[in-house]
C-alpha cells in the first residue's frame, strides 16, 4: 500500500481562513447620529413641561422648609391602582 501526500496545503490548513478574516483596524467605524424633529422640540417647550417644572420647584421649596408631608393612604392607593392597570 502506498500513501501519497497530494494536495497538502501546508502545516496549518486553517491559516487560509485566518487570512480571509477582515481585520478590525481596516474597517470604517460608523457613528450613531440623532436628529430631533421640530415637532419633538415643540413638545419639549410645551406648557406641560413648564407646569411640571413649576411643580418640581414647589416640592423642592417644601422639602427645604420641612413642610413636605407624605400622605401614606394616597401612596398606597396609587400603588394599588398601578398594579390593577397591568
Amino acid at each position: 500500500m502506498k500513501i501519497n501526500n497530494n494536495n497538502i496545503s501546508g502545516i496549518n490548513p486553517y491559516q487560509r481562513n485566518l487570512d480571509k478574516v477582515v481585520k478590525p483596524e481596516n474597517t470604517v467605524q460608523k457613528k450613531d447620529k440623532i436628529e430631533i424633529s421640530s415637532a419633538a422640540k415643540e413638545m419639549q417647550t410645551n406648557s406641560i413641561v413648564q407646569a411640571r417644572q413649576e411643580k418640581v420647584e414647589a416640592l423642592k421649596k417644601q422639602v427645604e422648609n420641612g413642610t413636605y408631608k407624605i400622605d401614606p393612604q394616597a401612596v398606597a392607593n396609587s400603588i394599588v391602582d398601578f398594579y390593577k392597570k397591568q
